[in-house]
Parts: C-alpha cells; sequence; structure tokens
C-alpha cells in the first residue's frame, strides 16, 4: 500500500522568476541587512580625486593621446571559489597590456562587492591583494552591500563599524600607504576622500554611489544633495558616468533591478537640470546592458557588471516561460530595452573615452575547465555619441 500523508505539500526547487519589470525590487532583506552608518569621510567635501594625482604620466599620456581606455569591474570576492576571480584577473592583466587607439588601459574602476563575506579586513588579501597581484594599474571603486554588511545571514561576522577595511584600503588619507592587508603584495591604499565621491578624469567625470546594504539600495538625503551638486558641478565638456552597486535594470531571475535607485537618479538629475550619460553598476551577477530612450530620442545605456568573479552567476529570468532573448523590452517599460547579457561566463569591461564618444566592449574568460592561456573573448560591443546622446554601434 502506498504512503499518504495528508497536510503541507512538498517543496523542491525555487520556481524559475518570469518577468516582473526590470526593477521591481523582488529580492526580500536578509536579516541583518539593514542600512549601515557611513564612516567619517578622509577628504574634504565635495569628495573630490584627480585621477592624475593617482597616475601623473598616464594622464598626460591620455590627454597627448585623444582618449583614454580603462576597465570596469563588479561582484569579484572570490570566497568560496577563487578560480573564477582569478580567470577574470588573468584576462585583465592580458588586456591590461592591449594598447588600443588611446592607449592601454589606465586603471579600473569597481563597482562594489570587493569582499564577502563581509567586507573583513582578513578577507582583503585572498580576495583582492592576491588575485591582483600583477595587475599593473590602480583600481578604484565604491563598495558593494557585502562590503557595508556586517552580518552574513544574520550572523554578526565583523565587530568594526561598517566599511572600516573598505576606508583602510581604498581611502588612505596619504598616497603609498601599504596597508596590513596587502602583506607581502607591493599595492598600496588609494586615496579616495569618501566611500562616495567624484573621479574626475581627462574625458569623463565618474560621480561614484554608495547604496548601502539593503536589498535595492539606500541613499540618504545628505547623499542624494551631494549627488546632484555633483550633477550640476560636473564639467559640460565631459560625459557623466555615474556608478553605483545596486542596478536600476536588471532582468535577472535573483535580485532584479532597483525602483528605489531608479527614483534616486530622477531625484538628482530633476534638481540639477543636468542628465547622466551612461549608469554602471553591479550587485546581479551577470553582465546586462541596457538602452533607456526618453521622449526626445535621447538614449542612456545602463551597465550590470557584475560578473567579475563572485563564484555563482545569475541566470536571466525567463518571459512566457522561454529564456529571454535579447533585444528584449519589457512590456510596462516600453522606453526601457535589454540589449544584450551573459550570463554564462564570467568577464569585464574595457571602455575607451574621447571627446566625442564613449566605447563599451564586454569580454568574457574562460570557464574554469578551459585552458588558463585562451585570451579573452569579446561578448558585446556598443559605442555612444555622448554628445548627442545617440548609440552610433
Amino acid at each position: 500500500m502506498s504512503k499518504h500523508h495528508p497536510g503541507k505539500p512538498h517543496q523542491f526547487g525555487t520556481p524559475m522568476a518570469e518577468h516582473h519589470g526590470v526593477h521591481s525590487q523582488m529580492a526580500p532583506l536578509s536579516k541583518g541587512s539593514g542600512f549601515q552608518p557611513l564612516p567619517a569621510p578622509t577628504g574634504p567635501y565635495p569628495y573630490r580625486l584627480d585621477l592624475a594625482s593617482i597616475i601623473p604620466d598616464q594622464v598626460a599620456a591620455m590627454k597627448s593621446a585623444g582618449g583614454m581606455t580603462m576597465h570596469l569591474i563588479a561582484d569579484t570576492g572570490g570566497v568560496l571559489d577563487p578560480t573564477p576571480q582569478e580567470l577574470v584577473a588573468a584576462g585583465m592583466i592580458t588586456d591590461a597590456g592591449i594598447a588600443g587607439p588611446y592607449g592601454k588601459p589606465g586603471f579600473a574602476y569597481h563597482c562594489g562587492d570587493v569582499i564577502y563575506f563581509d567586507g573583513e579586513a582578513s578577507r582583503y588579501y585572498a580576495q583582492f591583494y592576491l588575485p591582483y597581484e600583477f595587475y599593473p594599474i590602480p583600481i578604484l571603486g565604491i563598495p558593494g552591500n557585502h562590503d557595508g554588511d556586517i552580518y552574513d545571514n544574520g550572523t554578526l561576522v565583523d565587530n568594526v563599524p561598517s566599511l572600516t577595511a573598505f576606508v583602510n584600503n581604498f581611502c588612505a588619507a596619504e598616497p603609498g600607504t601599504h596597508t596590513p592587508e596587502a602583506m607581502d603584495i607591493p599595492r598600496t591604499a588609494m586615496t579616495q576622500p569618501n566611500v562616495y565621491f567624484t573621479l574626475e578624469t581627462p574625458y569623463a567625470t565618474f560621480i561614484g554611489l554608495y547604496t548601502n546594504v539593503p536589498e535595492g539600495g539606500e541613499v540618504h538625503q545628505d547623499q542624494r544633495d551631494w549627488f546632484a551638486a555633483e550633477l550640476k558641478a560636473a564639467d559640460p565638456a565631459k560625459p557623466i558616468i555615474v556608478c553605483m552597486h545596486h542596478p536600476i535594470h536588471s532582468l535577472d531571475a535573483y535580485h532584479s533591478g532597483s525602483k528605489t535607485m531608479a527614483a534616486i537618479l530622477t531625484e538628482a538629475e530633476t534638481t540639477a537640470g543636468v542628465n547622466a550619460h551612461m549608469v554602471f553598476a553591479g550587485h546581479v551577477h551577470n553582465y546586462q546592458r541596457f538602452t533607456e530612450t526618453d521622449d526626445a530620442g535621447n538614449q542612456k545605456p545602463f551597465f550590470v557588471a557584475g560578473f567579475g568573479g563572485y563564484h555563482n552567476l545569475h541566470r536571466m529570468e525567463k518571459n512566457g516561460g522561454q529564456d529571454i532573448v535579447a533585444p528584449f523590452t519589457p512590456p510596462d517599460q516600453p522606453n526601457v530595452t535589454l540589449e544584450n547579457f551573459v550570463d554564462d561566463r564570467f568577464g569585464f569591461l574595457r571602455l575607451e573615452i574621447d571627446e566625442t564618444t564613449i566605447s563599451v566592449k564586454s569580454y568574457s574568460v574562460p570557464r574554469p575547465q578551459d585552458s588558463y592561456r585562451a585570451p579573452p573573448r569579446l561578448r558585446d560591443a556598443m559605442k555612444l555619441d555622448w554628445k548627442n546622446r545617440r548609440l552610433v554601434a
């Protein structure tokens, strides 16, 4: 006789998310993942850093070349499996030696989640300094939720204030500071003036937000006021690139995008009377590229670059029970188009910026079972005429 037990039904796999909108914030808050107080700035308001103070010779070369090249990454910490991060780092090291029309990449920008779980100083060597030991250029950036959280699934894991280790390793008061976390690696700490700051470069202004720990991000009024002021103060002769950790647009099956961050960007742009040209984020562990088009036909690209090495990739959600195929326009947001995505490989972005255009190329790196010697593979490319706010490639 077969058994039959009345009561609660069996539960099996998590249902794959169907289309739910590009910023529906479907993921719940985890215990202990509330807003964390920000550390004191290490530099003066309005928290600006000139790239020339970090790499003066390279900045001079950028000006002579008429443009600049850089990398952008996110969600890199290889806490549970270091191999994907090591493969991405190896790909970046290879790419850092390749000269384009404006020379070799001069620096990298990190959109957060440098360290898992969560942000402890003791993990910086294995997850940051060692993987990039032979990466020849500086790494600047903003923290992500895991950098700022002091809990892991509700368990307190760090007894120091939030972002203490990030500040020590990215916001040093003086150049040339070699932190205990670096151990035998010669890389010194960056001198960013705050956990949110503006990076001034010859060909673009990067405004980096800290979106804190809660799912979807949380930005308090002081940072929001600063954001609007920095948009307004930005040099109109250069494009404005906004960087944050929690993405505004995402069609993944795990986190989704953020209504909160969408509202914060809109508020700041409206207050300033100035719109950003491009937005980069992480948090979701894959690559996605969106185009948002306004009523005047102006186009603003949004990128998710969270395929930087944390061991599990996030696959895209489904639409009508089928895998999403790009290009895809969500029915509830006809002004937003998913142009391309990569959810089956880890990788990094390479940007080339000049006086009229921004070019972004997405590269994937070999899988762990592939040859370490295999070169990065181009998976997506686009070009924005930033002065006219139109995609040209």
